[in-house]
């Protein structure tokens, strides 16, 4: 693609279109698009052409079809036939970007019906004869009955048609649209990214349509199991190039209207749905490989950024994750390329478009110069992640989203073993128990959270699907899944999944049909489980939560019981089994392994597990159950012992674990606060990472709960009192830090070291910290190696003033590369001058300083500095009816908005304002955040709980620990 794009077939070859019929030429920019149309108005306009419903004479619901949000089944889509022209200048009359295009559908008749609905959000249609707004005909013979009538539904998003007559069984028509679009900034559907290259502002023309912004780009069935084929032609300026699912098929010069341009026609899709559609005009360059099968693998991005060769990591593990997938699901990859592109502008992480996959630019592009190992280990499980999809998603589809958890857990889960097959010496698979495991728990064990699986009926408009995009879907099912491979054994686990694609290939699934592919692996590979995969798996996919598994090494009886943060916490959503799960205990006794043990009721004697002196029990081995695990006070007391004198005898994910669940059964008040601290006290002597990661997340909510009080000095003094030792290990180990270490875990867990040793008031790491940033401002030159450079850039601003932060500031605004860029703003939020956050946050409502796609997190980043929490809130506040407009409303990211700026709420003063933003903000709303919105209320309240009966308990026992060190 350097020296220009490629050409699939050879030139001249004559397109074949798989549906009836040629495509009548695009429209021209005769369709009058309506000047007064905002940016990102829910309502569809009523100016430029088009007939809208006449205006209803209530607001009560209607049982008509069109205010109903799941399309009727009389009609199934076949394919479309769609031309886009998106225009990358803005109009010279309304100043607004456009693009114009037509599009057909041929669809078959499965139910006899005089009504047509179909998805459209904020289109323009052309009006044929008598201001009907689309053109139906019949590819079976015969008429199509007339249309009556036709209008746009607007908060259904749907163009009704009206016929005057039916539509009959088992008949084929063809319906035909002409429509203007807004190529507007909002993330969503067909939009555009802009970006700054040698001096010059480039344009995109991108998409992302997941889960119900299709219906933004052209009028579609805009729901995943109405799969269609797709032949996509898109019409583009000369020095730019179109990129779509299909291979290019033919490219060539085109006149429209007076306008020269490229005309680019592309193979059609495989039968697909609608939400993994993409097209592309930009003046990217790439780099490209063929696999071993020959499937052409293809890096897109800004061209400085390809000469650079920051895609050239993502082309070298490409083809060897798509291999391995290839072997895991035993399933060729279905296309003949697999293209990746790099977006200035992305809502999402990345996006899993069938031979297109889209991502942010941090997500797919490295620069070892710029780029920590962090970042690259991202570029790695997130390739690995949206590869996943190819198969496990696209090639079968969920039926509704209320099966999304399938989809994404499973693509989270596997996204571990591609990136492992890719960086083997990583040991990579071991973090999805920090990563998805330990971050999901804090919120599935509110009483507030939800199953995996919803009933589809409950699932209906487009806020509620973004709703389900969230934590539970994607790193609890990672989770569940994880543990089902696990007590199945991988083998069984592939072989069933083998199965089930190959059954439902370009077809739609639900859960179960997955549970009875495995089920029969089970039955061939001869395995006793203690019931049925669709029995045990249920118990964890239809009740939300997860048990505590108490294990009483004296009596030898291990029971079970919902965990809760807040016990008090009011459970209302019923579950199916009582809360009650069919859990497999992995366990060793005395560093021995035993085999899995089951526990199916509340509780159950398992003599194996007694035990007593000094021997001791470990359970959930390398914490592939979800689950967390209490024992007897004899039990814990060894193990403490265990790790204050051998704790190499623990595996070290167990180690992890064991701090995890001691501090989390400490909030839910089963052991004493006082032993999960105890848990750390042998990190004095701890090098590794996931132990020190797991603590330092656990001690990151002392830090919320206690940076404003009393407890605050002595914690600092006895956290600075346990890092000492690792900052010291890591100077020595790297020759006084001017060296890098070698393992993977290593690098992490010396950002660790200097990270709490700064964060804790170590001197040296304040000068340390200090003297690197001052010698990049005074040399312009930036030595800081980069993995260290976030936690460097976050202290030296913290310790600093506005010149610290004005010339990061300036070096955000001037960079070139984004994970740089990111690391900038992270750090910027460190400062702890009130008027530079405040200024820093109505940034966020300014894209040209603040890209759309990083406003809710920078806010986040600010509200967690003890000094921005009160300003981002107050902020958020505010101006929460312009922000959930502009960013809330289709935004994955946006429940994190607000948990972010409510996470260190812990008391009544702050509770009841939360609950008025609440009631105060009703009727605006809060879209995708509105279960977020609920459990930030939950949680504030166990926080109160917890620090009335916490806080004199931790500040004795850490001033007991300290004494003989506090100054």
């Amino acid at each position: 693609m350097r020296k220009g794009f490629y050409i699939s077939t050879p030139v001249g070859v004559v397109a074949i279109i798989l549906c009836a019929g040629a495509l009548a030429t695009i429209i021209g920019l005769s369709v009058v698009y309506s000047q007064e149309k905002a940016k990102n108005n829910d309502v569809a306009p009523t100016e430029g052409g088009i007939s809208t419903k006449p205006p209803a004479t209530t607001s009560v619901p209607s049982n008509d079809p069109w205010d109903n949000y799941r399309l009727p089944k009389s009609l199934v889509p076949e394919c479309y036939n769609v031309i886009l022209w998106p225009r990358l200048t803005p109009d010279m009359t309304t100043g607004l970007y456009i693009f114009t295009g037509e599009s057909s559908v041929d669809f078959e008749c499965a139910e006899e019906t005089d009504l047509i609905l179909i998805h459209s959000n904020k289109l323009n249609y052309t009006e044929f004869d008598n201001k009907i707004l689309a053109n139906l005909t019949s590819l079976t013979g015969g008429k199509a009955p007339p249309i009556n009538s036709s209008w746009l539904q607007d908060v259904t998003q749907y163009l009704v048609i009206q016929l005057d007559g039916k539509l009959m069984k088992g008949h084929r028509y063809r319906l035909y649209t002409k429509f203007t679009g807004e190529l507007a900034d909002d993330l969503g559907g067909f939009y555009r990214s802009k970006y700054l290259e040698d001096g010059k502002e480039k344009i995109v023309a991108t998409t992302q349509m997941q889960p119900t912004d299709a219906r933004k780009a052209f009028p579609c069935f805009d729901e995943p199991a109405m799969k269609a084929t797709f032949n996509i032609t898109i019409l583009h300026d000369h020095g730019t190039v179109a990129l779509s699912n299909g291979e290019q098929k033919e490219s060539g010069n085109y006149t429209i209207n007076g306008n020269h341009v490229l005309k680019t026609v592309f193979e059609p899709t495989p039968k697909m749905s609608t939400y993994l559609l993409a097209f592309i005009v930009s003046d990217f360059d790439s780099i490209s490989s063929n696999t071993v099968n020959d499937v052409l693998i293809r890096i897109f991005a800004r061209r400085t950024a390809i000469a650079a060769g920051h895609g050239q990591y993502a082309l070298n593990i490409t083809g060897t994750i798509l291999q391995f997938f290839e072997d895991y699901y035993n399933v060729s990859y279905p296309l003949p390329k697999s293209d990746q592109i790099a977006l200035p502008d992305f809502n999402a992480g990345a996006m899993e478009n069938w031979g297109l996959i889209t991502y942010r630019e941090t997500a797919l592009l490295y620069n070892e110069d710029f780029s920590s190992n962090s970042n690259k280990e991202r570029v790695a499980t997130i390739i690995a992640h949206e590869l996943a999809h190819m198969w496990f998603g696209n090639l079968v589809t969920l039926k509704w989203w209320n099966d999304l958890w399938l989809n994404e857990g499973f693509a989270s889960y596997v996204e571990y073993l591609g990136a492992d097959k890719a960086e083997p010496e990583w040991k990579v698979k071991d973090l999805i128990v920090l990563n998805d495991v330990h971050r999901v728990f804090a919120i599935d064990a509110l009483a507030s959270s939800h199953p995996l699986s919803s009933k589809e009926e409950d699932i209906q408009t487009p806020a509620q699907i973004n709703e389900l995009f969230d934590a539970i879907s994607y790193s609890k099912g990672a989770s569940v899944l994880r543990m089902l491979s696990d007590f199945l054994t991988e083998d069984v686990f592939k072989m069933g999944l083998q199965t089930y694609l190959t059954e439902f290939e370009y077809g739609n699934a639900v859960y179960t049909d997955l549970w009875k592919h495995l089920q029969m692996a089970v039955n061939a590979s001869g395995i006793t489980l203690p019931d049925s995969v669709r029995n045990i798996m249920n118990t964890w996919v239809l009740q939300m939560g997860f048990p505590v598994v108490t294990i009483n090494t004296s009596t030898a009886v291990v029971s079970q019981q919902h965990f809760l943060l807040d016990p008090d916490s009011e459970v209302s959503t019923p579950s199916p089994f009582q809360y009650q799960w069919i859990v497999p205990i992995k366990w060793m006794k005395n560093a021995v392994n035993h085999s899995t043990l089951w526990l199916q009721t509340e509780s159950a004697n398992i003599d194996e597990m007694s035990v007593s002196g000094d021997d001791w029990v470990l359970a959930n081995l390398d914490v592939v159950g979800y689950y967390r695990v209490n024992y007897d006070q004899g039990n814990w007391e060894n193990l403490l012992r265990i790790l204050s004198t051998s704790h190499s005898l623990i595996p070290r994910i167990n180690r992890a674990q064991l701090v995890d669940d001691a501090f989390n059964l400490a909030r839910a008040r089963i052991i004493p606060t006082v032993l999960a601290l105890r848990t750390t006290k042998y990190l004095y002597s701890e090098r590794e990472y996931m132990p020190w990661q797991s603590a330092m997340n656990n001690l990151d909510f002392f830090y919320l709960m206690f940076d404003r009080s009393e407890v605050y000095g002595p914690l600092q003094d006895y956290l600075r009192k346990q890092v000492t030792p690792l900052f010291e290990h890591y100077k020595n180990l790297t020759g006084n830090w001017s060296s890098v270490p070698d393992g993977h875990m290593d690098q992490y867990n010396q950002v660790n070291a200097i990270s709490l040793a700064c964060k804790t008031g170590v001197k040296e790491c304040h000068n340390l910290t200090a003297t690197w940033f001052n010698q990049w401002m005074d040399t312009k030159e930036n030595m800081i190696q980069p993995n260290l450079r976030s936690t460097v850039y976050c202290n030296a601003i913290a310790a600093g003033g506005a010149d610290e932060w004005e010339f990061a500031w300036s070096q955000f605004q001037n960079a070139t590369i984004a994970i740089e860029a990111d690391k900038l703003r992270y750090a910027l939020a460190c400062t702890k001058q009130p008027w530079l956050l405040n200024r820093y946050l109505e940034y966020t409502l300014n894209p040209s300083l603040i890209r759309k796609q990083d406003a809710t997190s920078t806010i986040v980043y600010i509200a967690q500095n003890v000094i921005g929490q009160s300003l981002a809130w107050d902020f958020v506040r505010a101006r929460w009816s312009y922000i959930f407009t502009q960013y809330g409303g289709g935004s994955f990211s946006f429940s994190n908005l607000i948990n972010g700026v409510t996470e260190r709420f812990s008391s009544e003063y702050e509770l009841h304002p939360l609950k008025q933003f609440k009631a105060d903000n009703a009727v605006v709303g809060f879209g995708s955040g509105t279960l977020a919105l609920d459990q930030s209320i939950e949680r504030t309240m166990g926080n109160i709980k917890w620090i009335a009966e916490n806080k004199q308990n931790v500040l004795d026992w850490l001033e007991a620990e300290t004494k003989y060190t506090s100054h």
